[in-house]
């Protein structure tokens, strides 16, 4: 074998194996996009539920909804399924006067983003709500 041709394909072998890592990896976010979302889902929900009082999961059941109430100004928050502007802020009667979106960073379930939402509003309000985005109604 000549010495350079082995050097060449010493050098080789690494980025065939950077690109062959690069594939598998490619595929196997694929497939966890396309086979395993429920999986992930189930799992933030189940998580989910886990941190949520019974009263707070009842009305989850029943309505797909909880409320919680903030840590600095003591203001009621519904938490509605979804990612994006999914927590109405409530007056004394019940009524929405504002919607509020914040979430984590990343690729999240509804369930993972839920319960972020809910703690950073319990323990952190001031924080979350000045990054949020606001839209009265």
């Amino acid at each position: 074998m000549n010495p350079a041709h082995s050097t060449d394909l010493l050098l080789t072998l690494p980025i065939l194996g950077l690109g062959v890592l690069t594939l598998v990896v490619a595929l196997g976010l694929l497939l966890l996009v396309s086979g395993d979302c429920k999986v992930a889902e189930t799992k933030g929900d189940a998580l989910l539920r886990g941190w949520l009082t019974d009263e707070q999961v009842r009305e989850w059941d029943l309505h797909g909804h909880f409320e919680t109430t903030g840590s600095y100004s003591g203001r009621r928050y519904r938490l509605r399924r979804g990612k994006e502007m999914n927590i109405d802020e409530l007056d004394p009667a019940g009524q929405v006067v504002a919607q509020w979106c914040f979430a984590p960073q990343g690729n999240l379930v509804v369930g993972d983003v839920l319960l972020a939402q809910k703690i950073a509003l319990e323990t952190m309000e001031s924080e979350a709500l000045r990054v949020a985005n606001r839209r009265p109604r």
